[in-house]
């Protein structure tokens, strides 16, 4: 009687079923977890190398890792965060053909409601507010600078959402903020470049806003943040719509990318 032959566990299956373990070990590590080096998963895991070079190819697509070649070579762990939501939540919507005017009208939805969740936090006073001035008083600086003034005040924004005390909310919303922010520092820079910034009189309509809006925050009333940020978003928003309203959104321009990296860095 001869023994069946075991079938060959396909190397594409080993390497998903790796790179499995690994997501899971980078997702629920720190912010200090390293890679293991090849030869050290080679021995843990008892697969060839050819399997676990595809692992970290497939960690590599989901922008988990790169993949540093050369000398000083290895894997280099990039943990989730709001940029990288961002930004492919930006190519999904790219790839869907989404308009800017359809983002636009997203955004008045949902980031007022983030201005009415500051409001209601008991320590505004001592953590938010204080955060929120000095953003303001940094755009006020600004105005006359086109391009330095649009990315300061999204600045206020960013920070605003990333207030909001549910993480689901923050994480949703600061991705959506940190896409409109990318097209609007876009916007600024074409307007900049032509000579057809708005006026300095508007970028001071822009700040008082965002006192009027900080004021509300302060004295804890919710709906009524909740409504100049509403109002405030769709003024500024029909600016850029007002020139590109059915333009598609861009996640994946240079200019964009850089936006959506320095909105996340700028939160706290």
């Amino acid at each position: 009687m001869t023994t069946p032959r075991r079938a060959r566990v396909p190397q594409r299956r080993i390497a998903e079923t790796v790179a499995a373990e690994l997501r899971t070990r980078i997702l629920a590590g720190d912010d200090d977890y390293r890679l293991p080096t090849q030869d050290q998963l080679v021995k843990e895991f008892g697969v060839s190398y050819p399997s676990i070079r595809e692992s970290i190819r497939i960690l590599e697509t989901e922008g988990l890792v790169t993949v540093r070649r050369g000398n000083v070579g290895g894997a280099e762990v990039h943990r989730p965060d709001e940029s990288s939501a961002a930004y492919h939540l930006g190519l999904a919507l790219q790839g869907g053909r989404v308009t800017l005017g359809d983002l636009a009208v997203g955004l008045q939805m949902l980031e007022p409601v983030c201005a009415a969740e500051c409001a209601r936090r008991a320590d505004r006073a001592e953590v938010v507010v204080p955060e929120l001035n000095a953003a303001i008083e940094a755009s006020a600086e600004l105005v006359g600078d086109g391009v330095a003034f649009t990315h300061v005040a999204r600045e206020f924004h960013d920070l605003v959402v990333s207030f909001t005390p549910n993480a689901t909310v923050r994480y949703v919303v600061s991705s959506l903020v940190a896409l409109w922010s990318a097209q609007e520092e876009a916007w600024a820079e074409a307007l900049t470049r032509r000579g057809e910034y708005p006026s300095e009189a508007e970028a001071q309509d822009a700040v008082r806003a965002h006192r009027r809006i900080v004021a509300e925050i302060s004295a804890g009333r919710a709906e009524e943040a909740e409504r100049l940020a509403r109002a405030h978003l769709a003024a500024t928003q029909a600016l850029v719509l007002e020139r590109f309203d059915e333009d598609v959104v861009n996640a994946a321009s240079t200019v964009a990318r850089q936006a959506i990296r320095s909105s996340h860095r700028s939160r706290i």
